[in-house]
């Protein structure tokens, strides 16, 4: 069963550890980076505020306020640049996840 979690007074359902016990460390990623090509700007690569405006009703988030769609980007952004890449949007849904936090070794050596 999957645990409820709750950020930015948002509820979801954290399906992550699951996810990671059946698609192995290496297939869970792969799935993190195609999440990550869903939500990016095709042309620049990364995710940008209007990329992530385009798509986030593709995450039920088509209600958002503009304030609130950056506050996500800034949540992810670790180099400052205004945007995600690949590497800061995997890193930030791992780490959002409490029940994958329990054994992050797993995934450590994989990348996007």
């Amino acid at each position: 069963m999957a645990a409820l979690e709750q950020h930015a007074g948002v509820e979801f359902d954290d399906h992550f550890p699951s996810m990671m016990e059946r698609m192995g460390a290496e297939g869970f990623i792969m799935e993190l980076c195609n999440g990550f090509r869903m939500l990016m700007d095709g042309e620049k690569g990364l995710i940008t505020f209007e990329s992530l405006k385009r798509n986030s009703s593709l995450l039920g988030l088509q209600n958002m306020r503009d304030d609130e769609l950056v506050c996500m980007l800034m949540e992810g952004d670790l180099d400052g640049d205004g945007a995600i890449n690949q590497m800061e949007f995997c890193i930030l849904m791992i780490r959002l996840s409490s029940g994958l936090m329990i054994a992050p070794k797993q995934w450590m050596d994989y990348g996007c």
